[in-house]
């Protein structure tokens, strides 16, 4: 018999919830010894069972990112998987980024995400195969320094911005740490988009990556 390995799922859809849950424990190899609803239980949770997978919504109440951070400063050995609606390339890139080890989207099977869970536990990274491939796609097209008079055109709110991008923040969390509203996050990234000459979030935040640091 498999070793069994030990989950705790976080999302905060309650129904969704127990579906994943389900899922999980249709086959005896895997155990879901916790489940909670926001960022602070997805710490508190990590902290008390140490498992050794943790299923993550992404958009959850305090922020999915921030708990997947904090969880991987705190427990580098707990494993990571977020799971979403969202298939944004930008999402993507910060999850792993922020030290994901996997990125499902929430409409997979039972069947999928135990494979999932499996291949995580082992070490293995785990993406859904489309998204894969638009990362993949994205990440090797050729990057293009920024020219030193466009940098020059963003306001110091849009530089604030696009450093939140280049993170691998949401609009939503840029929103709050800056105290703005989500809608004028969204204003400020369609100017910076345009200023730079870039298409999307994903080239904008690449970009942002190679400025020189003062």
């Amino acid at each position: 018999m498999n070793e069994v390995l030990r989950v705790v799922v976080v999302d905060d859809h309650p129904l969704f919830r127990e579906g994943v849950v389900a899922a999980l424990q249709a086959e005896g190899d895997l155990v879901v010894v916790a489940q909670g609803g926001s960022a602070s239980d997805a710490a508190e949770l990590a902290a008390q069972h140490l498992p050794d997978v943790l299923l993550l919504d992404l958009h959850l109440p305090g922020g999915g990112l921030n708990a997947l951070r904090d969880i991987g400063v705190a427990y580098p050995a707990i494993r990571v998987v977020m799971l979403t609606f969202s298939e944004d390339e930008t999402d993507v890139l910060g999850a792993l980024k922020a030290g994901a080890r996997g990125y499902i989207i929430k409409g997979v099977t039972g069947r999928e995400l135990r494979q999932v869970v499996r291949a995580v536990s082992e070490g293995e990274v785990s993406i859904t195969p489309l998204l894969a491939s638009g990362l993949l796609y994205e990440l090797a097209q050729p990057a293009r320094p920024v020219p030193g008079p466009l940098v020059e055109t963003l306001t110091p709110r849009e530089r604030q911005i696009l450093e939140g991008v280049a993170q691998g923040r949401s609009n939503k969390e840029i929103a709050r740490e800056l105290g703005l509203t989500e809608k004028t996050v969204k204003h400020y990234m369609t100017n910076v988009l345009q200023k730079l000459q870039v298409r999307n979030r994903v080239e904008a935040a690449l970009l942002a990556q190679q400025w020189p640091r003062p």
